[in-house]
């Protein structure tokens, strides 16, 4: 069985990475993924919201340049931390 190839092996750094984060249908959520993004990797972004079906829930799309798979992997697991998030893709 041949093993599926891991993200680091798949990503050539830098590169455009965008992260989609859902969470609770919340006014800060923007800006508290604002934040985790600018801790890593600071930049000019214009997040992307939109909310859900019955609006209890809104994904925030932002696109980074990462630059490491340590990067990713810090910014997942932050974005993931925040107490009104409840997934990043």
């Amino acid at each position: 069985m041949q093993e599926q190839p891991k993200l680091k092996d798949l990503l050539e750094f830098p590169c455009k990475f965008t992260y989609k984060v859902v969470g609770l249908a919340h006014e800060q959520l923007p800006e508290m993924v604002l934040e985790v993004i600018q801790r890593h990797a600071p930049g000019d972004y214009t997040p992307i919201v939109k909310p859900s079906g019955k609006g209890t829930y809104h994904s925030v799309s932002i696109g980074i340049t990462a630059t490491s798979i340590e990067q990713v992997e810090i910014l997942y697991k932050e974005l993931a931390d925040i107490e009104i998030v409840r997934m990043v893709l």
